[in-house]
Order: structure tokens, then sequence, then C-alpha cells
């Protein structure tokens, strides 16, 4: 981990501020200092009585936590020189954020592959699976990103959620999100519209039915949230339209049934055309008797 100190000085020493901001424990820092274990720009271990400079970076490996395996296989569907398409399972994260670091498609990669400098060019949710882009080269993973940023990639979903007949299909809809950090479900508000979704009925299946959902912007929770707003709720969803809590950790039941099917767009570097289709199934639309049990 690399951490920048903040630029006020407000602690005398770095030693002061990585024992207030880190919230390690009693004497864990003071044992990493002791050890060498954090270090300055230069490589060099930071002491207990180093003066606070900041601005200042410093590098520290942390231990990682204890993880529970998703027991499903993460499959690449595409790579070449450039990048690496990946077919992510639901319940993996797609890189490492809180209590999830090597249990990530991205950690996953890089170790199953041999290619450290791997790095995620966009990101889909820990709870909804399918195809996630992934750069090898570090200086061009700006160009990948920015055709997710400018709206340049085609991407399709499929979710199963409930059939309603008084809902007319297809449909676009247009709303204002607002995701707001440290709470865990998003909200429509008041406003100039910041997300614009396109919403397909498929197939029927008594009451259910299986849809195609295309986003025209990347809100957080943005399908999720526009289909809970239509009255139909995408099956397996503990924040929409209520929020049930956070799935624990193991807990693989009852997958969230929302799949990243289709990814196109023309590669920057290569200028090649590109269009790849997941092979998952949603589980509830195969048998939604063994899902629900």
């Amino acid at each position: 981990m690399r951490l920048r100190l903040p630029p006020e000085r407000a602690w005398a020493t770095v030693r002061d501020h990585l024992v207030e901001r880190l919230a390690a424990g009693p004497g864990v820092i003071d044992g990493m200092l002791d050890a060498g274990g954090i270090v300055d720009a230069g490589g060099r271990p930071v002491p207990r009585d180093m003066a606070y400079e900041p601005g200042m970076f410093v590098w520290f490996h942390r231990d990682l936590p204890d993880e529970e395996r998703v027991p499903y296989p993460l499959d690449v569907v595409y790579r070449d020189e450039h990048i690496v398409v990946a077919d992510k399972p639901h319940f993996l994260a797609t890189t490492p954020r809180g209590s999830h670091v090597t249990e990530t498609a991205l950690a996953r990669l890089r170790r199953e592959l041999g290619v450290p400098t791997l790095g995620a060019a966009h990101r889909l949710d820990r709870l909804t699976a399918g195809l996630v882009l992934f750069t090898i080269r570090p200086g061009e993973r700006g160009a990948y990103q920015t055709l997710f940023r400018d709206g340049l990639v085609t991407k399709e979903y499929e979710a199963v959620a409930p059939y309603d007949p008084e809902l007319v299909l297809p449909r676009t809809v247009r709303s204002r999100i607002l995701k707001e950090r440290g709470v865990m479900a998003a909200r429509e508000i008041e406003g100039e519209p910041n997300a614009v979704s396109r919403v397909e009925l498929l197939e029927r299946r008594g009451e259910l039915a299986r849809y195609r959902l295309t986003p025209r912007t990347g809100q957080t929770h943005q399908l999720r949230v526009h289909m809970s707003a239509l009255g139909v709720p995408i099956l397996g969803d503990p924040l929409y339209p209520v929020v049930t809590g956070p799935v624990p950790a193991g807990d693989f039941r009852r997958p969230l049934q929302l799949l990243a099917r289709t990814l196109g767009f023309t590669d920057p570097v290569t200028g090649r055309e590109h269009r790849f289709v997941s092979t998952r199934a949603l589980g509830a639309w195969a048998s939604y008797a063994e899902w629900a049990r």
C-alpha cells in the first residue's frame, strides 16, 4: 500500500499520524516501524522519530484478511498482448477493496496468468456476473478506461425479475441517481438525469421474465435502481427495493440475477473491432426452484 501524508502539519512525527490514521491496534505501527516494514520514497525504513513531512509518501505491506474462497471459476474468454477479457462469476469482486483482496478477479488473474501489471479498465459489482476488461500494459490502461468514460463501449446485460403485465416495454428510463459514500444503496433524486437505461422484455415464463438491459451511462447500481423503480426488482438483490444488508462472505445462496452478457468496442490501441459474449446462465431462469431453494 502507498499512503500520502495530508498537507496539514498536525502531527509531530510520521509515526503519530500513522497510529491515528490506520487505527491498527496497540503496538502494531510501532512493531512495523521497528521491523523496517514502513519505508519512504527511497526505500529507506521510516524510524519512529521521523519528523512529519506534509505530502510525503510511505509504503508498506498490509496483512491480508482471512477470506472465504469464492468457489466458482473465473474464465478467460480472450487474451492478446494488450488486454484480457474475463467472465466473472457472482460473488467475486473485480478489484481489491475492503475485506476482499486475494479473492478478487484482478488478484486471481494476476496469479493465474502470471501478469503482475494487469489492471482493471472498469468494474462490475461483486454480486454481478459477466464480462470484465483488464489491461496488460499500465501505459495503455488510460486509453481503455477512456472508452468507458466516453460511452464508447457497447454493453448489454440480462436480468431475471418478476413479470408485470402492466409494465409497457421496451422503454428508456431516465433519472438522477445519487450514491453517497458510506451508504450501501443508491437512490433517485430530483434533478437533471445522469442515468439512462434501456429495458426490454426478452422472454416470459409464468410470473418471471428475462430482460435485456442496456445502460447508456455508468452510475453505481444504475440497472438495479431502475429495475426496482419500475416495480420489477432483480431477483436476489439485497439492496433494492429494501436494504436487507450486505451479503455475508461465504453465503453463496441466491446470487443476484444480473449478468453482463455482451461487451463491444473498437480497440484504441490496435483498432480491432471486439465483441465478446458471456456463456454464463442465470440460475433462476435455468431452474427457479433450485435457485430459490
